[in-house]
């Protein structure tokens, strides 16, 4: 009984873990290039308490024997990077990711970070920066006498300037894929970072090498669909309901024992 305690608190904790993943999930609803979390769930040791193939008292062998299950403990929070739906914003440095990639990002520490979120605008100097004025990689700098940006699905950077008939070309947008995506480590603010478990980048142009193309004018957006969170809400909060009651079930029998002495 007192086994079955802690087996049901193990539940517990689980699915309140689960519950703070559905909640930050439900919570980036609106946020730009966000990727759902999904925790993945492995049972935990088995108490032994008979081996399988050992030999019962008359000599035979023991085609299953007893194994007892201490609980579940949470084996990973996975980050799943399926496409989020495209909303059009007719903004020229709103810029969608249309397959695998990542735009790069320079840190204030030197390094990189990716990110699904195209939600570029200009600093003071005319460069091309994230919401929090990080410089994209390659760094595109605009002319304070450009008309019209241009961006194609190949990520060539061209602009049009007063009284020059012919548009001029600044750059090309380079994006970066992962053997593990899965395997970034998220920073918030919509970055992710390299880690040892992503593997290296592979950058490039895109449409090149299974990278995705640009969308100018175009966002994308969460890949959390409201509905299948309540619905893993629901099946959470049950899960919850079911191992607490394991836990009253657990301390009723204990409250039994008890009382065989009085």
């Amino acid at each position: 009984m007192i086994r079955s305690l802690f087996t049901a608190s193990t539940g517990m904790q689980a699915q309140d873990l689960n519950v703070s993943v559905i909640a930050n999930n439900l919570a980036n609803v609106s946020t730009t290039g966000f990727k759902r979390s999904r925790p993945d769930f492995q049972d935990l040791f088995y108490q032994q308490l008979r081996l399988v193939g050992t030999l019962s008292p008359n000599g035979n062998q023991v085609p299953t024997g007893s194994q007892l299950g201490l609980g579940v403990k949470t084996s990973a929070i996975q980050k799943i990077f399926l496409q989020g739906d495209f909303v059009q914003t007719q903004n020229d440095l709103d810029i969608a990711i249309q397959g695998d990639g990542f735009f790069q990002i320079t840190l204030p520490n030197g390094n990189l970070g990716y990110t699904r979120s195209g939600t570029f605008k200009l600093d003071n100097t005319g460069q091309v920066v994230t919401s929090d004025g990080l410089l994209l990689n390659p760094a595109i700098t605009i002319p304070p006498n450009a008309i019209d940006v241009s961006i194609d699905t190949q990520g060539t950077v061209s602009v049009t300037q007063s009284g020059t008939p012919q548009p001029a070309i600044l750059g090309t947008i380079q994006i970066a894929t992962f053997q593990n995506p899965a395997g970034l480590q998220a920073q918030g603010a919509n970055l992710f970072i390299e880690s040892g478990a992503s593997g290296p980048p592979v950058v490039g142009n895109p449409g090149i090498d299974n990278r995705g193309t640009l969308q100018q004018g175009f966002l994308e957006q969460s890949n959390v669909s409201v509905v299948e969170e309540l619905v893993q809400l629901i099946t959470a909060q049950r899960a919850y309901e079911v191992n607490s009651r394991t836990v009253q079930t657990a301390d009723q029998l204990l409250q039994i024992a008890n009382n065989l002495i009085r």
